[in-house]
C-alpha cells in the first residue's frame, strides 16, 4: 500500500480509538500533501512519489524539531511534550535514519561512483544521494559531510 493511502487508513482507525494526537498528526501530514498536489498542479506535475512524500515528513519532523527546542528554552514543557509525539508519530512513517557511520560510508561510495574530485562536483553526489536515500538521513548534515570528504 502506498503511503498516501496508509495515512488516510491510519486516520479512520485513530479516529474510531478517540487519539486526538495521532489523528490530529495524520490530519496535518494529508493537508501538507493536499498543499504540495495542489502546488504540482500548477506546474503540471503528477502525483507526488513516495519518495517526495518522505522528503515532505522529513522536512515536518525537522520543523517540530526546531519547535520543539524553542519551547524546551522557553520552558513550556506542555507544548514540547506535544511536538516529541509529534515527531514520534511521523517518524514511525519514515525508513530507518542512517547513523553517520552508514552516512559517511554512503557519501565515500556514491563519490566513488561518480567519480567527484572537488567540492564543484558536490551537486552530482547530493543529487545521487537525494535519489537513493530520500527519507533516510539529514541531508543538511550530509551536505555538510560531502563537502569534508570532497574537500579532504
Amino acid at each position: 500500500m502506498a503511503l498516501r493511502e496508509s495515512f488516510t487508513e491510519l486516520m479512520k482507525e485513530a479516529m474510531k480509538a478517540g487519539d486526538k494526537r495521532r489523528t490530529g498528526t495524520l490530519r496535518m501530514i494529508t493537508a501538507a500533501l493536499k498543499d504540495r498536489d495542489i502546488e504540482a498542479r500548477g506546474q503540471a506535475k503528477g502525483p507526488l512519489s513516495d519518495d517526495d512524500i518522505l522528503g515532505l515528513l522529513q522536512k515536518m519532523v525537522k520543523q517540530r524539531q526546531e519547535s520543539l527546542a524553542i519551547y524546551e528554552q522557553a520552558g513550556r514543557t506542555e507544548l514540547a511534550t506535544q511536538e516529541r509525539e509529534e515527531i514520534e508519530i511521523i517518524m514511525g512513517f519514515m525508513p530507518k535514519q542512517m547513523d553517520d557511520a552508514e552516512m559517511t560510508a554512503a557519501i565515500k561510495a556514491i563519490i566513488a561512483e561518480t567519480g567527484a574530485q572537488s567540492v564543484k562536483d558536490m551537486g552530482k553526489v547530493m543529487a545521487v544521494m537525494k535519489e537513493r536515500y530520500a527519507g533516510q538521513m539529514d541531508f543538511a548534515k550530509a551536505s555538510g559531510a560531502v563537502k569534508g570528504v570532497l574537500s579532504a
